[in-house]
């Protein structure tokens, strides 16, 4: 603990823990120890003391009577929620008992941990944690829910997540949210974008829905989901045809242009409108906007990535900025994410040296196969930082395996979740602001540290703590299975791995809070691809069985219902973190299904009507919102939603569980509908 645990009023800093790429700096305002204000700190350099909702009203979410207080075990049928108070001392021993046996009977790998980013505080998601599964030989996770489609195609383009300096983007004269909902999901973005705005930037929203961030730009350009892909090559086909690329820049900083420059050629803006929805007077608006403007700014969302076809929409994209050599120019450029720069020395803290036998590994978007088909079968599942009964697609699969009753689960949570429900034993966790643990941001250059501002509420523990706990009751010696949670973060800023790191250390963040990595401008230096360049033709693609050039592929055939479905995320809410909170709830209001008032039309439905959402995978409810948001044969829901709240399953019930063509990652957005009238 710290003195700031021991003050017992006073205000002190503190870094947001949601897996949010701003990663705001914080005040923390407490009286007789407890927290009574959450506000932005406004010595922060990017987020400057503004912070969104879901954080503003995070002391009701700290002290929300539903927050679990100490260890339970289930009592009940797995998913009726009824458990019975234990002690640690029982939890530790029942879980490490079923452990040692499994361990004996069917080997270490019938075990398996479930975790993502629902903290993400780096020793919480991927310190003792990967050290101990390591250790043990369980099974292995792939991370894939999120972002690795697009990571790993941005990745052929420009050789990591690396982008400009978002304070840079101040200075943008065009300015493409592309994808993202970034009013509810960047905010930090759009006031900078507003400043870009005041001195003469114009903005443009491409998106599925005219969400918020759509509504406040100058500019919306509706598009038909998933074919983001065709909408890029038809803006190169322009550039290269009219002359608006920058040759000199093509020359020196990319490979493949000349290939790229043939290739484009089919992709006219009349096949790329009848693709896309978008009218070839508006490709060729937009692509001459963007060829003329070389200050052009590119803010890539995560929502284009959630299709079949993502990785590769990502990596055509990418290609953008080096077409007009937009890189060159102060505000120029794209941003898919930066958690490149920050890198961390992942070796040092998650240890994979530890691990000494070869496991299978399990893609976490298809966990509901992996509990209901894997031969031999998982036997046991730890969960953590995570929801997977709510957030993981096709989830009544996920539900089906939950189920299980030769399967032991552990669930380590703050608040009884839908996943919590299946489990055999429930333990109470610390929220970000009990805890020891840094933060290293994905979109802005500063990383900060959290110390500890109130003691651990009730019985509740952090992860590093229960792990240390699993670890003695394993019997296990190894000494990196112990180590303090100061020592992890000294092993985890070893710049060894990392120059930009240098001069950031456990004791400069405790004197400063926050500091900025050393980081240069991208193109002063050769970019991590192959080729040391942007690679607009990729030989690594290629070897890889992938079309070396960006290439638009339909979707995945789902069925021939009449509506695609995508679940975007909403503004109260963090997938489904504090969906189980009154004030969010509150906030947020209700679920709702955005349709085209066409469509509605043909089906009899109005604004306020209750509706069943449908298809081979599950059936939910929820309230109509008619309009024009969307494109008729799009219906759009935001959020997920706590099961009551939906009226039978949940939402990702209703998604598919396909991966996308790259990175195992998720494919949301690619599932099909039907809708109809209750009752």
């Amino acid at each position: 603990m710290t003195r700031f645990v021991d003050e017992q009023t006073g205000v002190f800093p503190s870094v947001c823990s949601l897996d949010c790429p701003d990663q705001c700096g914080l005040l923390i305002h407490k009286e007789a120890g407890r927290i009574v204000k959450v506000e932005g700190d406004p010595s922060h350099p990017v987020t400057q003391g503004k912070i969104c909702n879901k954080v503003r009203n995070m002391a009701e979410r700290l002290y929300d009577p539903k927050r679990l207080e100490y260890p339970m075990k289930r009592i009940g049928r797995k998913g009726e929620g009824l458990f019975e108070r234990i002690s640690w001392e029982e939890a530790v021993e029942t879980i490490t008992s079923k452990w040692k046996r499994l361990i004996a009977d069917e080997g270490a790998d019938s075990i398996m941990p479930y975790s993502f980013y629902g903290n993400m505080g780096m020793l919480g998601t991927e310190g003792l944690d990967r050290r101990f599964f390591h250790h043990l030989g369980a099974t292995r996770l792939q991370y894939t829910i999120c972002s690795a489609a697009g990571s790993e195609g941005y990745g052929y383009t420009m050789g990591g997540s690396f982008g400009i300096d978002p304070e840079d983007t101040v200075h943008s004269k065009l300015i493409v949210m592309w994808g993202i909902n970034a009013a509810s999901t960047n905010m930090h973005q759009v006031m900078i974008a507003e400043k870009a705005r005041k001195n003469g930037a114009q903005i443009i929203v491409i998106d599925v829905h005219k969400n918020q961030t759509g509504r406040w730009a100058d500019w919306f350009i509706p598009i038909q989901p998933g074919t983001d892909t065709a909408l890029a090559l038809g803006l190169m086909h322009i550039l290269f045809d009219e002359g608006m690329v920058d040759e000199a820049f093509l020359r020196d900083y990319t490979v493949g242009a000349e290939e790229l420059r043939e290739h484009v050629k089919a992709y006219p803006p009349q096949l790329v409108s009848s693709i896309t929805g978008v009218p070839v007077e508006d490709i060729y608006k937009l692509a001459r906007l963007y060829g003329e403007t070389k200050q052009s700014f590119i803010r890539i969302g995560n929502g284009p990535q959630h299709h079949d076809n993502g990785g590769m929409c990502i990596r055509t994209i990418a290609c953008l900025p080096a077409l007009t050599g937009a890189w060159m120019h102060q505000g120029g450029g794209a941003i898919k994410g930066n958690g490149g720069y920050l890198e961390h020395n992942a070796a040092k803290l998650q240890r994979p040296d530890l691990l000494k036998v070869k496991t299978r590994r399990v893609n976490m978007n298809l966990i509901g196969q992996a509990l209901t088909e894997l031969d031999p079968p998982i036997r046991s599942m730890y969960v953590y930082n995570s929801n997977p009964a709510v957030v993981a697609p096709d989830a009544n699969k996920v539900r089906e395996g939950l189920q299980r009753e030769d399967l032991f689960t552990v669930v380590h949570e703050l608040f009884m979740t839908e996943t919590a429900k299946y489990a055999d034993i429930v333990l109470p966790a610390t929220s970000s602001y009990e805890n020891t643990d840094f933060y290293a941001s994905y979109w802005h250059h500063y990383i900060q540290i959290q110390q500890p501002v109130i003691q651990p509420y009730g019985e509740s523990k952090s992860n590093t703590d229960v792990f240390r706990l699993l670890a003695h009751a394993m019997g296990f010696t190894e000494p990196a299975l112990f180590d303090s949670d100061e020592e992890l973060i000294r092993q985890s800023l070893d710049a060894s791995s990392n120059p930009v790191l240098e001069g950031i250390t456990y004791e400069s963040l405790v004197e400063h809070q926050f500091v900025r990595g050393q980081v240069k401008p991208l193109m002063s230096s050769k970019l991590p691809t192959p080729s040391g360049k942007i690679e607009l033709y990729s030989k690594t693609m290629e070897r890889r069985g992938y079309p070396p050039l960006p290439t638009y592929t339909p979707l995945v055939e789902d069925g021939d219902l009449p509506f695609q479905y995508i679940p975007a995320p909403n503004h109260n809410f963090l997938n489904s973190t504090f969906s189980h909170n009154d004030k969010h709830v509150k906030l947020e209001k209700a679920p709702k299904l955005h349709m085209n008032e066409a469509d509605a039309a043909g089906l009899g439905i109005a604004t306020g009507d209750r509706i069943r959402v449908w298809n081979g995978r599950g059936s939910c409810e929820l309230t109509a919102a008619v309009g024009t948001d969307v494109q008729p044969g799009v219906v759009l829901s935001q959020g997920l939603w706590a099961d009551a709240s939906v009226g039978g399953d949940t939402l990702n019930a209703l998604t598919p569980a396909r991966v996308a063509d790259m990175g195992g990652g998720a494919t949301f957005f690619s599932g099909r509908v039907q809708v109809e009238k209750c009752g």
